[in-house]
């Protein structure tokens, strides 16, 4: 039996609408957030060393990270579905896609998250007007380009096919779900980039999404 430990607005999200998507069965294990530190609870520890989720635990196997989780569950138990055929252009797009959004948007959208949260962190007065300087000068150098180069460079591959991988949905989507999401939800993507936000709009209108948010409860980035 498939079981998802699930840490409520994470990553584990998209794991949920995955299974969703492929009609299997699973259970769900909840957990939440510290409400100070946002952090996961220390119980995810007994499921995985690093404590983090998605995990998922499939009769004696045990598997953390979302990508590798959703390669396990599409090759495993999707008899052909969402992925693209063997040898064909949208595999190979869905191989890069499928890796794209962790190993390269996520990096400067948790630098981001990072930054705000150490501008507005509570620190003596004498010391606040440096931090802001610090987390304002990394982000208008650094990390607001990179943003940029990455959301017009998906824009414009999205002007190419109607999904990331090709003109059908895959498990690429799947992934590139959350970074996504993320960015809209923190102000960092908007109606400048209608194809990403088109796409954002286009899973959150499929009946899988849907039963995804009502097994797993609050999602704070499915808010458009």
């Amino acid at each position: 039996m498939l079981t998802v430990h699930h840490l409520n607005n994470s990553r584990s999200q998209r794991v949920l609408w995955l299974l969703e998507e492929l009609g299997l069965p699973y259970e769900l294990k909840k957990y939440e957030r510290d409400p100070k530190t946002q952090l996961a609870p220390p119980e995810l520890r007994a499921i995985h060393p690093l404590g983090k989720s998605p995990v998922v635990t499939d009769d004696d196997r045990t598997l953390a990270e979302s990508g590798a989780i959703v390669e396990y569950l599409i090759e495993r138990y999707g008899e052909g579905r969402l992925i693209p055929k063997a040898g064909s252009p949208e595999r190979l797009r869905y191989t890069y896609w499928l890796h794209y959004a962790e190993g390269s948007v996520m990096p400067p959208l948790l630098l981001k998250l990072i930054f705000e949260r150490v501008r507005t962190a509570p620190v003596p007065f004498f010391v606040k007007p440096v931090a802001r300087g610090i987390a304002d000068e990394v982000t208008k150098a650094f990390i607001g380009p990179q943003l940029k180069t990455h959301f017009d460079y998906m824009e414009a591959e999205l002007g190419k096919t109607t999904w990331f991988a090709g003109e059908e949905m895959t498990g690429a989507d799947v992934m590139m779900s959350f970074p996504l999401e993320a960015s809209v939800a923190r102000g960092a993507l908007d109606a400048s980039r209608p194809k990403l936000m088109a796409f954002v709009a286009r899973i959150h209108a499929r009946p899988a999404y849907a039963r995804a948010l009502e097994r797993g409860g609050k999602y704070d980035y499915s808010k458009e």
